[in-house]
C-alpha cells in the first residue's frame, strides 16, 4: 500500500536535491509548549536549513481572542507570507524541530488559505542534521511575492459547529491528545481547563502515526491505515480533528490526507476553547 497523496510529504534526500530549485521555498515553523521554556525564533537564528524563513504560529494569529494561535484573517496571513517571499507558484516545504507538530499545523494553514502546493519535510530538522546535511545561522534576504489568500472554510470548524455536531453526529471527532488527557486521568498542561474530551470523540494520540524512535517520520501508508482502523474510524464519513490547541490535530489531518482522506477539518479552538467553557459538555473515561 502506498500513499494516495504522496506529494504532501518530502524526504530529506528530495529536499537536498531540490532546495535550489527556483520554485521551492523552505519554511521553519518550529514551536514549543510554553512550559518547555524554549525560544524557537532564537533556535532558528542559531541553526536552520539553508534558505529557510521562520514562521511563528503564535504571532500570525487572530489577535482578537485570547485562545492560542487561532487562525488569522486571510488578509493578515497573506500579508505575512508575502513579506516572507512565499507566494503563488511556489512549492512550499515546511519543517520544524519538534516532531513535526507545528510544521503540520502550517501545512494545514496554507491549505486553509488556498495554497495546495505545500509539503512537510519528513523527519524535520532533526533528521536533516543527523544526516550531516548543511545548516546555517544566517537569514537570507527575501523579496516580496504575491500570495492569493482565499479562505477554505470547509476544513475549519468552530465551537458552534462542534456543538451542532453533538446533535447531528454527522462528523466523527478524533482527538490527538494523550490517552490520559483524553480520559481525564491526567491534568491539562494549560491552567484552568477541565479534563476529559468532547462527547463521542475517538482518541488517536498523534504519536501513533509517527516512528518516534526515528526522528518522528511518518509511518508507511499500511501502518497509518491500521492505526485508524483499530481506532474504529470510518473513512467513508466526515472527520474533524481536535487536540489541545489545534496544533497536533493537524498531524492526524496530514496522516489521513496521505492515505486519501483529504477533506479532514480541524476544530481550531480545540480543547483550550472547549475545556475552558463550562457550558460545553464533556466526557471522561475511554
Amino acid at each position: 500500500m502506498s500513499y494516495k497523496n504522496p506529494n504532501a510529504l518530502v524526504s530529506t534526500a528530495w529536499l537536498g536535491e531540490h532546495m535550489s530549485a527556483p520554485d521551492v521555498r523552505i519554511v521553519d515553523a518550529s514551536w514549543h509548549m510554553p512550559a518547555a521554556n524554549r525560544d524557537p525564533a532564537q533556535e532558528f537564528n542559531d541553526q536552520h536549513i539553508p534558505g529557510a524563513v521562520f514562521f511563528d504560529i503564535d504571532t500570525v494569529v487572530d489577535s482578537s481572542t485570547d485562545l492560542p494561535h487561532m487562525l488569522p484573517s486571510p488578509e493578515k496571513f497573506s500579508s505575512t507570507v508575502r513579506k516572507m517571499g512565499l507566494g503563488d507558484g511556489n512549492r512550499i516545504i515546511v519543517y520544524d524541530n519538534n516532531m513535526g507538530m507545528a510544521a503540520h499545523r502550517l501545512w494545514w494553514m496554507l491549505r486553509v488559505f488556498g495554497h495546495e502546493d505545500v509539503a512537510v519535510l519528513d523527519g524535520g530538522l532533526s533528521k536533516w542534521v543527523a544526516e550531516g546535511r548543511a545548516a546555517e545561522d544566517m537569514a537570507d534576504k527575501v523579496g516580496r511575492r504575491h500570495f492569493t489568500g482565499l479562505m477554505n472554510n470547509t476544513i475549519v470548524r468552530s465551537k458552534e459547529q462542534m456543538l451542532n455536531n453533538l446533535k447531528s453526529s454527522r462528523e466523527q471527532i478524533i482527538d490527538a491528545r494523550s490517552t490520559g488527557r483524553f480520559n481525564g486521568s491526567e491534568p491539562e498542561p494549560r491552567a484552568g481547563l477541565r479534563s476529559g474530551h468532547i462527547p463521542g470523540s475517538i482518541n488517536i494520540p498523534f504519536q501513533n502515526i509517527m516512528d518516534i524512535n526515528h526522528h518522528a517520520v511518518m509511518r508507511p501508508a499500511a501502518e497509518l491505515q491500521k492505526v485508524f482502523d483499530e481506532a474504529g474510524l470510518d473513512l467513508s464519513r466526515p472527520v474533524v480533528a481536535s487536540c489541545g490547541s489545534g496544533v497536533t490535530a493537524a498531524c492526524l489531518a496530514l496522516a489521513l490526507h496521505l492515505i486519501g482522506k483529504d477533506d479532514v477539518a480541524i476544530y481550531d479552538g480545540s480543547w483550550t476553547e472547549w475545556g475552558g467553557d463550562e457550558s460545553c459538555p464533556i466526557e471522561t473515561g475511554d
